[in-house]
């Protein structure tokens, strides 16, 4: 027998001893002749009980279990009546008894660096009742792993995709493909879409076309116990969501000098711009771009972006009314001294530049999210450089999932 098993029967109440009552008795009737034999009864000896043997993984005191690790807890004789599971914060962990009632199965993963003690009720074959207590510990991770759901509780634009981001990298398929398992995203309406990955660190679910006005998006990441690389563990679920704006879509003509402001369908203005001068470090990029950040006044300095002080090209200059699209430096921005060049000319290292009032017009009119198409030059936006997610038709956006078949 298991140390469980012998500390389940030592805690076991309500065993019986067995009793054995004898007795004879001798009748004679008084004026019949003695019996020729005596009657005797003998009572028959009460069953002993059966009590429930209960096994419990991982086993009692033990440490370091990996937060992945199941509960189980299985009556391999007789019924479970009850199971709960708490951490030391007093956090029930979920499970799910099976249809049979001897077997019981956490749902979620653990905490990392936690204490769990688990209670047990159970039933003997012949309803006999015991109960068992167990306890162990979780791993402490090396480092912690951190991650949120951006733009939550915003109201985005129609390119808005969700976006899970994490600290430092999900190291492995593996674990992506985990993460990708447990996360869920639910809107109203219900809409078609799909999760992949720009990078290590980001997962974004897009719908198969922009979102409608009025989408609302509700996000739920139960990532506690994930593994996210060597040593790494995540410490905490995290739930958001965010609803869907106007539809801001605006069509950059690189050629034409030229962006036309839609707004659900109807253009607000058109308006005359500067972009990148031709040049690999300069070209403003061709591809649908998102507002990632609306900032109304920025320092720009080109050594941020690889042109150091020093060197041919380089600037750093105050701008305002600032609409960021990608990573890599390209913004939206007021731009008074390109304003002869506005229109007809590309000047630009690769922002696109408008006047004062136009610029502050279209700051004041937009939101993260909004949509930049933007057309007519010789390099590309890359996915990774910003919100690249609509850079992908919806076919090859659902490869990226780690769930994708090879």
């Amino acid at each position: 027998m298991s140390p469980q098993h012998r500390r389940f029967s030592r805690r076991l109440v309500g065993m019986l001893a067995a009793v054995t009552l004898l007795g004879a008795c001798t009748s004679t009737a008084p004026s019949a002749k003695p019996s020729s034999a005596p009657s005797s009864s003998r009572a028959k000896p009460s069953p002993s009980p059966t009590p429930p043997v209960v096994e419990v993984t991982p086993s009692d005191q033990s440490a370091d279990v990996a937060p992945s690790t199941p509960v189980v807890v299985k009556a391999s004789v007789g019924t479970l009546a009850s199971v709960t599971v708490k951490d030391d914060k007093g956090a029930a962990l979920d499970g799910a008894l099976d249809s049979a009632g001897t077997t019981w199965t956490s749902k979620k993963f653990l905490r990392p660096a936690a204490s769990y003690a688990v209670d047990i009720e159970a039933k003997g074959p012949d309803g006999t009742k015991g109960s068992v207590t167990s306890s162990f510990t979780t791993l402490k991770p090396t480092i912690t792993a951190t991650y949120g759901i951006n733009y939550s509780g915003a109201t985005v634009g129609v390119g808005m995709p969700v976006a899970i981001q994490f600290d430092s990298a999900v190291a492995t398929k593996e674990m992506r493909a985990q993460v990708e398992k447990l996360v869920t995203v639910t809107t109203e309406p219900a809409v078609e879409g799909s999760w992949g990955w720009l990078d290590n660190r980001q997962l974004m679910w897009r719908p198969k076309d922009f979102w409608a006005p009025g989408t609302k998006v509700t996000v739920n990441a139960p990532l506690t116990g994930v593994q996210t690389g060597e040593g790494k563990w995540v410490a905490n679920d995290t739930n958001g969501g965010f609803t869907i704006g106007d539809a801001n879509i605006s069509y950059i003509d690189i050629p034409g000098h030229t962006m036309t402001v839609t707004k659900n369908g109807q253009t607000m203005r058109t308006i005359p711009v500067s972009n990148g001068q031709p040049g690999p470090q300069t070209e403003t990029r061709s591809g649908t771009k998102v507002i990632i950040e609306r900032k109304a006044d920025i320092t720009m300095d080109s050594a941020t972006v690889g042109i150091p002080e020093g060197s041919p090209g380089y600037y750093k200059v105050d701008t305002k009314w600032n609409l960021r699209v990608t990573w890599t430096g390209e913004f939206l921005h007021s731009a008074p001294w390109s304003v002869g060049a506005q229109g007809s000319d590309n000047v630009s290292h690769g922002c696109t530049n408008m006047s004062p009032e136009n610029a502050e017009w279209m700051f004041n009119f937009s939101k993260a999210g909004d949509v930049v198409q933007v057309s007519g030059s010789g390099r590309q936006f890359l996915p990774s450089e910003g919100i690249g997610v609509w850079q992908y038709s919806f076919d090859d956006w659902k490869k990226q999932s780690a769930l994708a078949a090879v």
